[in-house]
């Protein structure tokens, strides 16, 4: 795995950071920490999409961010554990580890017009 895709699940993590804090924050403070999560996530994500290819990267930022904010919430928040919701989240992730798997090593410098 190089720099690239792991900047994607960098990105991932704010993901979960910034949407977790627009469900819970409410100060100061944690909004600002939603607003830094959020411009970091972003900004690796654009980052990234100059050097892979932006769909395959695009789908495993939003498919760890959805995983990772579903489990959070499981595990932090309280909300109920189902397990239909485990197994789907299971099924994202491999069509993601798919996606990932697939997706030639080389890098790609952008799209070309």
């Amino acid at each position: 795995m190089n720099a690239n895709w792991i900047q994607v699940f960098a990105a991932a993590f704010f993901e979960v950071l910034w949407v977790i804090g627009f469900k819970h924050a409410d100060d100061f403070w944690t909004w600002t920490v939603t607003a830094i999560a959020l411009f970091l996530s972003f900004y690796l994500l654009i980052k990234v999409g100059r050097k892979l290819p932006v769909g395959t990267a695009y789908s495993v930022f939003v498919g760890l961010g959805t995983a990772g904010t579903v489990i959070s919430e499981i595990l932090f928040f309280g909300e109920p554990f189902k397990l239909a919701k485990i197994l789907l989240i299971l099924l994202l992730l491999i069509g993601v580890i798919g996606l990932k798997l697939i997706t030639e090593e080389n890098e790609q410098e952008g799209a070309e017009c």
